[in-house]
């Protein structure tokens, strides 16, 4: 039983709709009315700017870390379910929130909570990687996709060289599907050159 509460709350934290609930509370607005109606940090800067954006990718962020480490609470200490389990469930339901009629983000940001959680340092060299990329591509769809086949590739480097973590391999590896499949539209975009581009980087 305390497992499937575990894993319950796990996608609730994940279900939590930032975009949705900073742009009603704040600015009286519902982003899925506007820009590409996602509910992720992107359409959350282009639709309610810097502030707002920045604000949401952090909560978003949080939403992976937390749900990552629930089980270090000492009322989960007793359950044997792995973090990235955990990390997950929440992505699922980021990208499917029980409180925004299960339509949301694109699983980047609470993805990345997850590795902060889990695995710091990956976070971090994907923190500098993304900033890098977008920086030339002028795409964070494009950015989020090349990322997610880092993270990938990191994991499996550091599967032999430094630790035999085969769950990571697997959630990093379930993390990019999933990124790439909500990305769909964007890549069809990507190939037709009508993609928006970023204009702060």
């Amino acid at each position: 039983m305390t497992t499937i509460i575990l894993l319950i709350l796990a996608y609730v934290i994940g279900s939590i709709p930032s975009g949705l609930w900073v742009g009603k509370l704040f600015y009286n607005t519902d982003i899925r009315e506007h820009g590409s109606g996602n509910l992720g940090g992107t359409n959350t800067f282009r639709t309610l700017g810097k502030k707002a954006g920045i604000a949401v990718t952090i909560m978003d962020i949080l939403k992976g870390t937390v749900a990552t480490t629930l089980g270090l609470l000492p009322i989960f200490e007793t359950t044997n379910v792995h973090p990235l389990i955990l990390g997950i469930i929440a992505v699922v339901g980021h990208m499917f929130p029980i409180f925004a009629k299960f339509k949301g983000g694109k699983a980047v940001a609470t993805s990345g909570g997850i590795l902060l959680g889990y695995n710091w340092p990956i976070f971090v060299l994907l923190i500098v990687g993304f900033l890098i990329v977008l920086k030339i591509t002028k795409m964070v769809s494009l950015t989020s996709m090349i990322l997610a086949l880092v993270a990938v590739i990191y994991s499996i480097i550091y599967y032999f060289s430094v630790k035999h973590d085969v769950p990571l391999i697997g959630i990093v590896l379930l993390i990019a599907i999933f990124i790439f499949y909500r990305h769909r539209s964007n890549i069809k975009r990507i190939k037709a050159g009508t993609e928006p581009k970023v204009k702060w980087i």
